[in-house]
C-alpha cells in the first residue's frame, strides 16, 4: 500500500496532506525518512513527527458537513488558533475536504475518508460549487457578464461559470473550479470589494438550514453521491446496427411520400444539468433551481 494512502486510512489527514508531510520529511517508515511513493507492508513501522501510527484500529467512516463561521481557519494544525478540528470537536480524527477562506463562512465537509477527498477535490471532475456573495457597490450587467465569461486573475483566467443578481449589491455564482481566494480575485479585478461571501453548496450538497457554526452527518444519499463512480464499459461496436447475417431493414417503397418526423417539445432544462449555457441571470436563479433557506 501507498504511504499517503495508509496514513489518509488511519484518519491522521487526507492523502495530499500526507505528501505533504512526507515532501517535509516528517514521516519515517521503519526508521528511515520516507520519500513520495514510499510502499508499506504489513509488520512496517510508520511514525509521524515521532509519533506512531497504525491502522489496526481503523476508524468508523466520518462524513460530516459544517456551517463554517468567519474566523475558523480550514487547517488540521492544532496549534494554530480558531482550527477546524478544534471547532468542530469531533471523536474522531477528520480533515477538511478541501477549504473555505477565514473570512468566508459556510458549507465545508469533513472526512476521514481519504478516497472522497481525491474524488471531490480533482479539478477534471468539474464539481459544482455555489455561493452568496455581498460587493461594496451595485451591480452592473456589464459585471456579471464578465464574471461569467471568465476574468483574468494572478492565477489565470477563470473558466466560464454560472452568476446572476438577487440584489443591488448581491449575486450567486457557480463554480466548477476552487482557485485560492478565487471569488475575491475575481471581483477584485473589476473594481469590487466582497463584503460577505456564504458558500450554500458542494455538489449535490445543501447548507440548508443548518445553523452557523454548527455540524450535521451526511445522509446515506449524499455518501453514496460522494462515491468515487466505477468506470463504464464501452458498448459494443455494432451497438445500434443490424447484427451480422441478420436481414436488412425493409425500407420504404420507391416514390412513397417519407413520413414525417414529430418536431421534438422544446423543455426547460433545469439549472445545473447538461444543456443549460450558463451566463447572465438577474431577478433570481435559473429555471428550476428552487431557493432553499439560507
Amino acid at each position: 500500500m501507498r504511504l499517503n494512502k495508509f496514513i489518509s486510512e488511519t484518519g491522521t489527514c487526507s492523502r495530499r496532506e500526507a505528501d505533504a508531510m512526507i515532501g517535509d520529511g516528517r514521516v519515517q517508515v521503519n526508521g528511515e525518512t520516507a520519500g513520495l511513493g514510499t510502499q508499506v507492508d504489513d509488520g512496517d513501522t510508520v511514525t509521524v513527527d515521532g509519533a506512531p501510527i497504525t491502522a489496526r484500529d481503523k476508524p468508523r467512516a466520518v462524513y460530516i458537513a459544517l456551517n463554517k463561521p468567519v474566523g475558523i481557519t480550514c487547517t488540521t494544525e492544532r496549534h494554530v488558533d480558531g482550527n477546524i478540528i478544534d471547532h468542530v470537536d469531533h471523536p474522531e480524527r477528520i480533515f477538511p475536504i478541501g477549504r473555505l477562506d477565514k473570512e468566508s463562512e459556510g458549507l465545508i465537509l469533513l472526512t476521514n475518508d481519504g478516497d472522497i477527498v481525491n474524488e471531490v477535490l480533482r479539478a477534471e471532475h468539474h464539481h459544482d460549487k455555489e455561493y452568496v456573495v455581498a460587493v461594496d457597490h451595485s451591480i452592473t450587467e456589464e459585471f456579471l457578464a464578465h464574471m461569467a465569461r471568465g476574468v483574468r486573475i494572478p492565477d489565470g483566467t477563470t473558466k466560464p461559470c454560472k452568476i446572476w443578481s438577487v440584489a443591488a449589491r448581491v449575486f450567486r455564482i457557480v463554480l466548477t473550479q476552487g482557485l485560492n481566494r478565487q471569488i475575491r480575485k475575481m471581483c477584485e479585478a473589476l473594481g469590487y470589494q466582497v463584503v460577505a461571501l456564504q458558500r450554500v453548496r458542494i455538489m449535490h450538497i445543501e447548507l440548508g438550514h443548518l445553523k452557523l457554526g454548527r455540524w450535521r452527518n451526511l445522509t446515506e444519499a449524499e455518501v453514496a453521491g460522494l462515491m468515487p463512480k466505477e468506470p463504464t464499459a464501452p458498448p459494443p461496436r455494432n451497438a445500434g446496427g443490424p447484427a451480422p447475417g441478420s436481414p436488412a431493414r425493409s425500407q420504404p417503397p420507391q416514390g412513397a411520400p417519407a413520413k414525417a418526423k414529430a418536431k421534438p417539445k422544446s423543455q426547460a432544462i433545469p439549472f445545473g444539468q447538461p444543456g443549460w449555457g450558463g451566463g447572465v441571470q438577474r431577478g433570481g436563479p435559473p429555471p428550476g433551481r428552487r431557493r432553499g433557506g439560507r
